[in-house]
């Protein structure tokens, strides 16, 4: 994704992340992204995992959840949540933005507190990836507090690949667009 963070710094974000830690901060949040029983989802940039393991009850022992996170620390951290949470619906994925899954294989994915991060070919690069593993009708959910609404809805739309669905409280959801005219052919429905 970006520059990996120090351990020591890997260590303080995530314990300044504790307080969000709790249904109160992150229960809005998935309630917006759509996240419901049965759902695959990508959480890109998972840091230390609340997000990931609260979808991962959401899903259920049906769905699945992908924990990425380019820090070999937030990995390390997934994987012992998963296992004292025994989370058998969640598989970490360590990259800075390739994912490995197959193509149009998740509902939803999550990109929070990730973006501001990232330059602007990564930025791209991670936009791409996120856009071929999203099923057709799949959503992007999107939100950084770093970043202004304009931040944020020009540089998702900009490159033709997502349209903005909704604005949240919380998060932004994205939709892809259609898959025909992002190959150049076809007239997108109305």
């Amino acid at each position: 994704m970006g520059k990996i963070f120090s351990n020591f710094g890997f260590r303080i974000m995530t314990w300044m992340h504790r307080r969000r830690d709790r249904p109160e901060f992150y229960g809005p949040v998935l309630a917006e992204a759509g996240i419901s029983r049965g759902m695959t989802v990508l959480d890109f940039g998972c840091g230390p995992g609340i997000f990931s393991v609260a979808a991962a009850q959401i899903v259920g022992p049906i769905g699945n959840v992908y924990a990425l996170d380019i820090h070999p620390s937030s990995v390390l951290g997934m994987r012992a949540r998963i296992e004292m949470g025994a989370l058998d619906n969640v598989t970490t994925i360590l990259s800075d933005c390739d994912t490995g899954l197959a193509d149009e294989s998740i509902n939803v994915a999550l990109l929070y507190d990730v973006f501001h991060m990232l330059k602007l070919k990564k930025k791209e690069r991670v936009l791409a990836e996120i856009c071929r593993v999203l099923k057709t009708d799949g959503i992007l959910s999107f939100s950084d507090h770093h970043l202004r609404e304009d931040m944020i809805v020009g540089p998702l739309t900009a490159g033709g690949k997502f349209k903005l669905v909704r604005r949240g409280a919380k998060t932004y959801s994205f939709a892809k667009t259609n898959p025909l005219l992002q190959n150049g052919g076809g007239k997108e429905e109305s």
